[in-house]
């Protein structure tokens, strides 16, 4: 698996995979290849057990591409043809501004919906896909891959979820990322249709802040996003900072950028840190730079002294299967419905903020 490009990051499973249904008991079809993550998405529901149909994107290329690694998907000749298929749920990678559109053009045709992070970039958008959610009864999924396709993320959630820190007090969560602009699409650059860093990037780290610290919602107390490296692409801004403070008394900060050095054998020194009453949680998610090049430590402190756990390879991605099951029973053992559209809601108004705060000072 390689790790130099977070675009075509895709993670899979190395241990046993269990799967959660059988062969043709859950479908889904692919609209839209626009960003890599759509192969660590197809990863995830194929190792859960899903079957894959069709794919479609006006591209031939991308579809040629995707449909060589996935040969057990068919092409399809148009968005409509897998709408009003049989399948069960639509997965996509479109373009970012048109995801929140797809999603409700598949709920509406009776499909349940997977998109990629960001899963929308306005308000709008949140709350017509809020609405056709609760009207159809669909699900409503947005690939928040930092902690659901990280193994070290699982293993820090479920020793959360078990007391090992206690209460969570803080959450902080550093994302670099590589920038490699020869690979980045003319879309990347246009905030109108990628969204803002903070929206892009920083929604992952608010999903993991609500997820680990048990709030439901919670309100910016600060943000800022910068421009430093790219003059070129004025309109776009390379770092990112923001500082949030959750209903449950927690507090978070997350820093996000495009700064990760050529040096680095990973697309990121993706870390997340928590402060619990009890203990304290460092996950190295994708290196342990100077030290080890896998993926997925875990170090943890408490009453009884200092642990390293070597997450890889051993915990999974509970999610996807999750998601099968919640589509299948009507259940939302995945995630949340709220938390999703939350995470996504306070990611746009960090940078609705900043955006005004610009404005305003010009």
């Amino acid at each position: 698996m390689q790790k130099a490009d977070g675009m075509n990051y895709a993670p899979e499973f190395c241990g046993v995979t269990e799967k959660v249904v059988g062969p043709g008991e859950f479908t889904f079809s692919v609209i839209g290849l626009d960003h890599g993550h759509i192969y660590a998405m197809t990863n995830g529901l194929l190792e859960a057990g899903a079957t894959l149909r069709q794919v479609y994107d006006p591209d031939e290329a991308k579809v040629q591409a995707f449909l060589s690694r996935y040969p057990q998907g068919r092409k399809a000749e148009s968005e409509e043809e897998i709408l009003y298929s049989d399948v069960s749920l639509v997965a996509s990678a479109i373009r970012p501004d048109k995801r929140g559109p797809l999603a409700v053009r598949a709920m509406e045709a009776g499909k349940h919906c997977f998109v990629d992070k960001p899963g929308f970039l306005t308000m709008d958008d949140l709350e017509k896909i809020r609405d056709t959610r609760n009207r159809t009864g669909k699900k409503y999924y947005i690939y928040f891959g930092e902690r659901v396709h990280v193994e070290g993320a699982v293993c820090t959630e479920k020793l959360i979820r078990s007391g090992a820190v206690g209460r969570v007090l803080n959450v902080t969560n550093l994302a670099p990322h590589r920038l490699n602009p020869p690979s980045r699409p003319d879309w990347f650059w246009d905030c109108s249709k990628n969204g803002t860093i903070l929206i892009d990037i920083g929604s992952h780290q608010i999903e993991q802040f609500l997820t680990y610290s048990g709030s439901k919602t919670a309100k910016i107390t600060c943000a800022s996003m910068k421009n430093f490296s790219n003059p070129d692409h004025p309109g776009f801004f390379d770092y990112g900072d923001c500082m949030l403070e959750g209903d449950s008394g927690a507090s978070c900060f997350f820093k996000v950028d495009w700064f990760t050095p050529d040096g680095m054998g990973a697309w990121g020194d993706g870390r997340t840190f928590v402060t619990g009453t009890k203990g304290c949680i460092e996950i190295r998610k994708y290196i342990d730079v100077g030290r080890s090049t896998d993926a997925d430590h875990v170090y943890f402190t408490d009453s009884e002294g200092e642990h390293l756990i070597e997450a890889h390879g051993k915990y999974g991605f509970p999610y996807f299967g999750a998601i099968i099951l919640d589509c299948i029973n009507n259940t939302d053992l995945a995630i949340e419905p709220e938390k999703t559209l939350e995470a996504m809601r306070l990611a746009i108004e960090a940078s609705e903020t900043v955006l005004r705060r610009r404005y305003h000072e010009r």
